[in-house]
Protein backbone atom coordinates (compact mmCIF):
# COMPACT_ATOMS: atom_id res chain seq x y z
CA UNK A 1 0.00 0.00 0.00
CA UNK A 2 1.50 3.52 -1.30
CA UNK A 3 0.83 6.24 1.80
CA UNK A 4 -0.57 9.63 0.88
CA UNK A 5 1.87 12.55 1.08
CA UNK A 6 -0.85 14.91 2.19
CA UNK A 7 -0.91 16.82 5.68
CA UNK A 8 -3.55 15.93 7.70
CA UNK A 9 -6.06 18.60 6.95
CA UNK A 10 -5.69 21.78 8.50
CA UNK A 11 -1.90 21.72 9.77
CA UNK A 12 1.37 22.52 7.84
CA UNK A 13 4.45 20.93 6.78
CA UNK A 14 7.81 23.43 7.05
CA UNK A 15 9.84 22.64 4.29
CA UNK A 16 13.42 24.83 4.67
CA UNK A 17 11.81 27.82 2.57
CA UNK A 18 8.73 27.60 4.70
CA UNK A 19 10.83 27.43 8.29
CA UNK A 20 13.03 30.22 6.88
CA UNK A 21 10.03 32.54 7.00
CA UNK A 22 8.74 30.56 10.55
CA UNK A 23 12.12 31.26 11.80
CA UNK A 24 12.49 34.66 11.27
CA UNK A 25 8.42 35.03 12.68
CA UNK A 26 10.11 33.85 15.94
CA UNK A 27 13.27 35.54 15.92
CA UNK A 28 11.69 38.90 16.20
CA UNK A 29 9.53 37.67 18.99
CA UNK A 30 12.35 36.25 20.52
CA UNK A 31 14.02 39.74 20.31
CA UNK A 32 11.21 42.33 21.34
CA UNK A 33 10.13 40.04 24.40
CA UNK A 34 13.94 39.84 25.41
CA UNK A 35 14.37 43.42 25.21
CA UNK A 36 11.68 44.00 27.95
CA UNK A 37 13.12 41.31 30.29
CA UNK A 38 10.47 38.25 29.81
CA UNK A 39 11.46 35.21 30.53
CA UNK A 40 11.27 32.15 27.99
CA UNK A 41 8.93 29.12 29.61
CA UNK A 42 7.28 25.94 27.86
CA UNK A 43 4.62 23.52 28.66
CA UNK A 44 3.44 19.67 27.27
CA UNK A 45 1.10 20.20 24.35
CA UNK A 46 -1.11 17.79 26.31
CA UNK A 47 -3.67 19.01 29.36
CA UNK A 48 -5.99 17.57 31.74
CA UNK A 49 -9.10 18.28 29.55
CA UNK A 50 -10.95 19.69 32.32
CA UNK A 51 -8.48 22.49 32.90
CA UNK A 52 -10.35 24.53 29.73
CA UNK A 53 -13.95 23.63 30.84
CA UNK A 54 -15.79 26.52 31.96
CA UNK A 55 -12.52 28.48 31.93
CA UNK A 56 -12.22 29.11 28.27
CA UNK A 57 -14.81 29.69 26.01
CA UNK A 58 -17.86 27.57 25.63
CA UNK A 59 -17.34 27.08 21.46
CA UNK A 60 -13.68 26.41 21.84
CA UNK A 61 -14.75 23.37 24.44
CA UNK A 62 -17.55 22.38 22.77
CA UNK A 63 -16.63 22.99 19.37
CA UNK A 64 -12.85 23.05 18.60
CA UNK A 65 -10.47 21.04 21.41
CA UNK A 66 -8.69 18.17 20.57
CA UNK A 67 -10.21 15.60 23.37
CA UNK A 68 -9.70 12.54 24.01
CA UNK A 69 -9.31 9.62 26.18
CA UNK A 70 -6.14 7.98 27.15
CA UNK A 71 -5.15 4.24 28.02
CA UNK A 72 -5.55 5.33 31.72
CA UNK A 73 -8.96 6.25 31.27
CA UNK A 74 -7.83 9.96 31.83
CA UNK A 75 -9.03 12.75 29.58
CA UNK A 76 -6.62 14.21 27.51
CA UNK A 77 -6.72 17.99 25.15
CA UNK A 78 -4.60 19.20 23.01
CA UNK A 79 -4.10 23.06 24.11
CA UNK A 80 -5.93 25.17 21.83
CA UNK A 81 -4.72 28.26 24.13
CA UNK A 82 -1.70 28.91 26.66
CA UNK A 83 -3.24 30.75 29.51
CA UNK A 84 -4.42 27.92 31.28
CA UNK A 85 -1.12 26.20 31.04
CA UNK A 86 1.01 29.21 31.92
CA UNK A 87 -1.52 29.71 35.14
CA UNK A 88 -1.54 26.05 36.41
CA UNK A 89 2.29 26.58 36.16
CA UNK A 90 2.43 30.11 38.27
CA UNK A 91 -0.07 28.45 40.87
CA UNK A 92 1.90 24.73 41.18
CA UNK A 93 4.81 27.26 42.14
CA UNK A 94 3.54 30.33 43.41
CA UNK A 95 4.94 30.46 47.12
CA UNK A 96 8.29 29.90 45.65
CA UNK A 97 8.26 32.49 42.41
CA UNK A 98 9.42 36.37 42.34
CA UNK A 99 6.34 38.11 41.72
CA UNK A 100 5.67 40.12 39.52
CA UNK A 101 6.85 37.78 36.92
CA UNK A 102 7.04 38.45 33.54
CA UNK A 103 6.89 35.61 31.35
CA UNK A 104 6.94 34.65 27.59
CA UNK A 105 6.46 31.33 25.21
CA UNK A 106 5.75 30.28 21.78
CA UNK A 107 3.73 27.37 22.22
CA UNK A 108 2.06 25.24 19.05
CA UNK A 109 -1.93 25.14 19.50
CA UNK A 110 -4.32 23.08 17.98
CA UNK A 111 -8.22 24.00 17.28
CA UNK A 112 -10.80 21.83 15.43
CA UNK A 113 -11.88 24.44 12.76
CA UNK A 114 -13.13 24.92 9.52
CA UNK A 115 -9.29 25.87 7.87
CA UNK A 116 -9.50 29.49 6.17
CA UNK A 117 -7.79 32.62 5.83
CA UNK A 118 -5.80 33.75 8.62
CA UNK A 119 -6.78 30.84 10.24
CA UNK A 120 -5.59 26.76 10.57
CA UNK A 121 -6.16 23.72 12.89
CA UNK A 122 -2.58 24.56 14.54
CA UNK A 123 -0.52 27.81 14.83
CA UNK A 124 2.54 28.49 16.47
CA UNK A 125 1.41 31.22 18.76
CA UNK A 126 3.61 33.92 20.96
CA UNK A 127 1.98 34.37 24.54
CA UNK A 128 3.05 37.07 26.50
CA UNK A 129 2.07 37.33 30.45
CA UNK A 130 2.67 39.43 33.51
CA UNK A 131 1.81 38.17 36.76
CA UNK A 132 1.46 40.47 39.91
CA UNK A 133 0.79 43.99 38.82
CA UNK A 134 -2.17 45.20 39.70
CA UNK A 135 -2.25 48.78 37.82
CA UNK A 136 -3.03 49.74 34.23
CA UNK A 137 1.28 49.77 33.79
CA UNK A 138 1.04 46.42 33.04
CA UNK A 139 -1.58 46.83 30.36
CA UNK A 140 0.40 49.77 29.18
CA UNK A 141 3.42 47.45 28.67
CA UNK A 142 1.87 44.70 27.11
CA UNK A 143 0.55 47.03 24.73
CA UNK A 144 3.37 48.64 24.11
CA UNK A 145 5.35 45.17 23.39
CA UNK A 146 2.69 44.85 20.83
CA UNK A 147 3.16 47.67 19.22
CA UNK A 148 6.81 47.53 19.24
CA UNK A 149 6.32 43.94 18.13
CA UNK A 150 4.59 45.00 15.07
CA UNK A 151 6.80 47.79 13.95
CA UNK A 152 9.77 46.02 14.66
CA UNK A 153 8.21 43.41 11.66
CA UNK A 154 8.37 46.51 9.35
CA UNK A 155 4.75 47.71 9.76
CA UNK A 156 4.12 51.53 10.67
CA UNK A 157 1.19 53.00 12.94
CA UNK A 158 -0.67 53.30 10.02
CA UNK A 159 -0.91 49.80 9.29
CA UNK A 160 -2.91 48.87 12.32
CA UNK A 161 -4.87 50.32 15.21
CA UNK A 162 -4.93 49.06 19.03
CA UNK A 163 -8.25 48.40 20.00
CA UNK A 164 -8.92 48.75 23.96
CA UNK A 165 -11.95 48.12 25.94
CA UNK A 166 -12.74 47.47 29.88
CA UNK A 167 -15.11 44.54 30.47
CA UNK A 168 -15.98 46.14 33.79
CA UNK A 169 -17.53 48.95 30.67
CA UNK A 170 -19.51 45.85 29.46
CA UNK A 171 -20.79 44.75 32.80
CA UNK A 172 -22.44 47.79 33.42
CA UNK A 173 -24.00 47.75 30.11
CA UNK A 174 -25.14 44.28 30.57
CA UNK A 175 -26.82 45.38 34.11
CA UNK A 176 -28.31 48.23 32.82
CA UNK A 177 -30.17 45.72 29.86
CA UNK A 178 -31.46 43.48 32.75
CA UNK A 179 -29.98 40.39 31.17
CA UNK A 180 -29.98 37.17 32.72
CA UNK A 181 -27.07 34.83 32.69
CA UNK A 182 -27.55 33.21 29.64
CA UNK A 183 -29.08 36.10 27.55
CA UNK A 184 -25.28 37.84 28.80
CA UNK A 185 -23.52 35.40 27.53
CA UNK A 186 -25.43 35.19 23.89
CA UNK A 187 -24.64 38.63 24.06
CA UNK A 188 -20.94 38.75 24.61
CA UNK A 189 -20.85 36.29 21.96
CA UNK A 190 -23.18 38.28 19.50
CA UNK A 191 -20.89 41.22 20.21
CA UNK A 192 -17.52 39.07 19.68
CA UNK A 193 -18.54 38.41 16.34
CA UNK A 194 -20.23 41.75 15.54
CA UNK A 195 -17.77 42.20 12.22
CA UNK A 196 -18.29 38.53 10.76
CA UNK A 197 -22.02 38.88 11.40
CA UNK A 198 -24.55 40.69 8.47
CA UNK A 199 -27.51 40.76 10.15
CA UNK A 200 -25.71 41.88 13.59
CA UNK A 201 -28.47 45.04 14.45
CA UNK A 202 -31.25 42.39 14.28
CA UNK A 203 -29.93 40.08 16.29
CA UNK A 204 -28.60 41.95 18.83
CA UNK A 205 -32.37 43.55 18.98
CA UNK A 206 -34.07 40.87 18.93
CA UNK A 207 -31.82 39.81 21.82
CA UNK A 208 -32.18 42.69 24.22
CA UNK A 209 -35.40 44.10 23.06
CA UNK A 210 -34.68 47.31 21.59
CA UNK A 211 -32.43 49.31 19.18
CA UNK A 212 -28.54 48.72 20.08
CA UNK A 213 -28.08 52.24 19.93
CA UNK A 214 -26.32 53.14 23.20
CA UNK A 215 -23.86 55.45 23.74
CA UNK A 216 -20.74 54.17 25.79
CA UNK A 217 -18.60 56.52 26.93
CA UNK A 218 -15.08 55.51 28.16
CA UNK A 219 -13.87 55.38 31.80
CA UNK A 220 -10.93 56.88 33.69
CA UNK A 221 -9.19 53.60 33.72
CA UNK A 222 -9.76 53.98 29.45
CA UNK A 223 -8.57 57.45 29.91
CA UNK A 224 -5.53 56.65 31.69
CA UNK A 225 -4.32 54.13 30.02
CA UNK A 226 -4.33 55.95 26.35
CA UNK A 227 -3.22 58.99 27.52
CA UNK A 228 -0.10 56.52 29.26
CA UNK A 229 0.58 54.97 25.48
CA UNK A 230 0.20 58.66 23.79
CA UNK A 231 3.42 59.73 26.13
CA UNK A 232 5.21 57.01 24.90
CA UNK A 233 4.81 57.35 21.27
CA UNK A 234 1.73 55.51 20.70
CA UNK A 235 -0.62 57.33 18.94
CA UNK A 236 -2.96 54.71 17.07
CA UNK A 237 -4.92 53.79 20.22
CA UNK A 238 -8.95 53.46 19.76
CA UNK A 239 -11.50 52.78 21.92
CA UNK A 240 -13.95 50.21 21.20
CA UNK A 241 -16.92 50.08 23.80
CA UNK A 242 -17.81 47.01 21.63
CA UNK A 243 -14.48 45.08 21.67
CA UNK A 244 -15.41 41.66 23.71
CA UNK A 245 -12.23 39.38 23.48
CA UNK A 246 -13.88 35.83 23.66
CA UNK A 247 -12.37 34.13 26.72
CA UNK A 248 -14.42 33.38 29.62
CA UNK A 249 -11.89 34.23 31.79
CA UNK A 250 -11.11 38.45 31.31
CA UNK A 251 -12.08 40.78 34.17
CA UNK A 252 -10.80 44.41 32.87
CA UNK A 253 -8.80 45.81 30.17
CA UNK A 254 -8.93 43.35 26.64
CA UNK A 255 -7.31 45.09 23.38
CA UNK A 256 -6.58 43.75 20.61
CA UNK A 257 -4.47 45.09 16.92
CA UNK A 258 -6.47 45.38 14.21
CA UNK A 259 -5.28 45.32 10.77
CA UNK A 260 -6.33 48.89 8.98
CA UNK A 261 -5.81 47.37 4.94
CA UNK A 262 -8.88 48.01 3.54
CA UNK A 263 -9.28 44.33 1.72
CA UNK A 264 -8.35 43.00 5.55
CA UNK A 265 -9.66 44.46 8.30
CA UNK A 266 -9.83 42.40 11.14
CA UNK A 267 -8.11 41.41 13.98
CA UNK A 268 -4.47 40.39 14.16
CA UNK A 269 -3.92 39.46 17.80
CA UNK A 270 -5.00 40.59 21.23
CA UNK A 271 -5.49 40.04 25.09
CA UNK A 272 -7.18 41.38 28.04
CA UNK A 273 -6.72 40.83 32.44
CA UNK A 274 -7.38 38.33 33.80
CA UNK A 275 -7.12 38.18 37.42
CA UNK A 276 -9.06 35.30 38.91
CA UNK A 277 -7.97 32.46 36.95
CA UNK A 278 -5.04 31.38 39.10
CA UNK A 279 -7.49 31.09 42.01
CA UNK A 280 -9.05 28.14 39.74
CA UNK A 281 -6.50 26.06 40.61
CA UNK A 282 -6.02 26.62 44.05
CA UNK A 283 -3.85 29.20 44.37
CA UNK A 284 -4.30 32.78 45.74
CA UNK A 285 -5.44 35.60 43.57
CA UNK A 286 -3.06 36.84 41.35
CA UNK A 287 -3.30 40.46 39.30
CA UNK A 288 -2.60 39.15 35.73
CA UNK A 289 -2.97 40.00 32.52
CA UNK A 290 -1.14 38.65 28.78
CA UNK A 291 -1.56 38.22 24.81
CA UNK A 292 -1.37 36.04 21.99
CA UNK A 293 -0.06 36.50 19.09
CA UNK A 294 -0.77 33.96 15.95
CA UNK A 295 2.29 33.51 13.14
CA UNK A 296 -0.39 32.44 10.24
CA UNK A 297 -2.44 35.72 10.45
CA UNK A 298 1.20 37.77 11.00
CA UNK A 299 2.40 36.02 8.29
CA UNK A 300 -0.49 36.91 5.83
CA UNK A 301 -0.18 40.44 6.72
CA UNK A 302 3.47 40.85 6.26
CA UNK A 303 3.05 38.91 3.02
CA UNK A 304 0.41 41.22 2.04
CA UNK A 305 2.89 44.65 2.71
CA UNK A 306 5.68 42.77 0.98
CA UNK A 307 7.55 42.76 4.19
CA UNK A 308 8.90 39.01 4.64
CA UNK A 309 12.34 38.94 3.80
CA UNK A 310 13.31 36.94 1.48
CA UNK A 311 14.92 33.70 1.36
CA UNK A 312 18.51 33.59 1.71
CA UNK A 313 21.07 30.92 2.59
CA UNK A 314 22.06 29.76 5.87
CA UNK A 315 25.31 28.71 4.53
CA UNK A 316 28.12 31.09 3.21
CA UNK A 317 30.45 28.52 1.17
CA UNK A 318 29.75 25.42 -0.62
CA UNK A 319 32.94 23.40 -1.07
CA UNK A 320 33.03 21.49 -4.60
CA UNK A 321 34.67 18.58 -4.75
CA UNK A 322 36.44 17.34 -8.17
CA UNK A 323 36.80 13.74 -6.98
CA UNK A 324 36.38 11.51 -3.93
CA UNK A 325 40.05 11.94 -2.80
CA UNK A 326 39.69 15.30 -1.90
CA UNK A 327 37.08 14.49 1.09
CA UNK A 328 39.45 14.34 3.42
CA UNK A 329 41.17 17.52 2.40
CA UNK A 330 38.02 19.25 1.95
CA UNK A 331 36.23 18.58 5.17
CA UNK A 332 39.44 19.32 7.56
CA UNK A 333 39.23 23.10 5.25
CA UNK A 334 36.00 23.50 6.06
CA UNK A 335 36.33 22.82 9.65
CA UNK A 336 38.80 25.57 9.44
CA UNK A 337 37.29 27.85 8.41
CA UNK A 338 34.30 27.25 10.43
CA UNK A 339 36.04 28.31 13.29
CA UNK A 340 35.60 31.54 11.82
CA UNK A 341 32.15 32.05 12.39
CA UNK A 342 31.28 31.50 8.63
CA UNK A 343 28.93 28.47 7.41
CA UNK A 344 30.20 25.77 4.93
CA UNK A 345 28.78 22.92 2.72
CA UNK A 346 31.23 20.06 1.78
CA UNK A 347 29.63 18.24 -1.39
CA UNK A 348 30.37 14.55 -1.44
CA UNK A 349 27.51 13.72 -4.41
CA UNK A 350 30.98 13.33 -6.83
CA UNK A 351 28.80 15.05 -9.53
CA UNK A 352 29.90 17.31 -12.32
CA UNK A 353 31.37 20.58 -11.22
CA UNK A 354 28.38 22.44 -13.24
CA UNK A 355 26.24 20.09 -10.95
CA UNK A 356 27.62 21.09 -8.02
CA UNK A 357 27.24 24.70 -9.18
CA UNK A 358 23.79 24.84 -9.45
CA UNK A 359 23.14 23.07 -6.10
CA UNK A 360 24.87 25.59 -4.58
CA UNK A 361 23.15 28.37 -6.36
CA UNK A 362 19.35 26.30 -6.07
CA UNK A 363 20.29 26.41 -2.38
CA UNK A 364 21.10 29.92 -2.50
CA UNK A 365 25.04 29.65 -1.50
CA UNK A 366 26.65 32.87 -2.58
CA UNK A 367 30.54 31.63 -2.96
CA UNK A 368 31.96 28.46 -4.42
CA UNK A 369 35.27 26.79 -3.48
CA UNK A 370 36.39 24.33 -5.84
CA UNK A 371 39.16 21.38 -4.32
CA UNK A 372 40.68 19.01 -6.32
CA UNK A 373 44.67 17.41 -6.58
CA UNK A 374 46.11 20.14 -8.01
CA UNK A 375 44.49 22.68 -5.33
CA UNK A 376 45.45 20.00 -2.70
CA UNK A 377 49.18 20.59 -3.86
CA UNK A 378 49.52 23.62 -4.51
CA UNK A 379 47.26 25.03 -1.81
CA UNK A 380 45.93 27.88 -4.20
CA UNK A 381 41.76 27.52 -4.72
CA UNK A 382 39.18 29.04 -6.91
CA UNK A 383 36.40 30.75 -5.84
CA UNK A 384 33.31 31.61 -7.18
CA UNK A 385 30.56 33.93 -6.70
CA UNK A 386 27.51 32.56 -8.22
CA UNK A 387 25.72 35.89 -8.25
CA UNK A 388 28.00 38.49 -9.85
CA UNK A 389 30.26 35.09 -11.80
CA UNK A 390 33.87 36.66 -10.56
CA UNK A 391 36.29 33.78 -10.09
CA UNK A 392 39.17 34.78 -8.06
CA UNK A 393 42.16 32.64 -7.01
CA UNK A 394 43.59 32.47 -3.71
CA UNK A 395 46.14 30.40 -1.17
CA UNK A 396 44.60 28.86 1.78
CA UNK A 397 45.47 31.15 4.02
CA UNK A 398 43.40 33.98 2.04
CA UNK A 399 40.37 31.66 2.07
CA UNK A 400 38.53 33.07 4.61
CA UNK A 401 39.42 36.84 5.04
CA UNK A 402 38.19 36.78 1.28
CA UNK A 403 34.53 35.25 2.49
CA UNK A 404 34.01 37.35 5.42
CA UNK A 405 34.47 40.27 3.25
CA UNK A 406 32.13 38.65 0.82
CA UNK A 407 29.67 37.97 3.40
CA UNK A 408 29.59 41.16 5.07
CA UNK A 409 30.04 43.80 2.06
Amino acid sequence: MTLDTSNYKGVRDFYPEEMFIQDYITSVWHDVMQSFGYEHYSASILEAAEIYEGKTSDEIVSEQTYTFTDRGERRVTLRPEMTPSVTRMVAKKQRELAFPLRWYSIPNVFRYERPQKGRLREHWQLNADIFGIDSIEAEAELIQISHQIMIKFGLTESDFVVRINDREILENVIKELGLNKENKKDFLKLLDKKDKVEDFNEKMEKLIGRPFDLVIEPNSKITKLTEKLNKRGITNIVYDPMLVRGFDYYTGIVFEVFDTNPENRRSVFGGGRYDTLMELFGGQKVPTIGFGMGDVMIKEILQSRGLLPKNVSGSHLYIANINSESFDYSVNLANEIRKNGIDVVVDFSEKKIGDQIKTADRKNIPLVLFVGPDEVKNESFKIKNIVSKDEVELDRDEIIEFVKKSITG
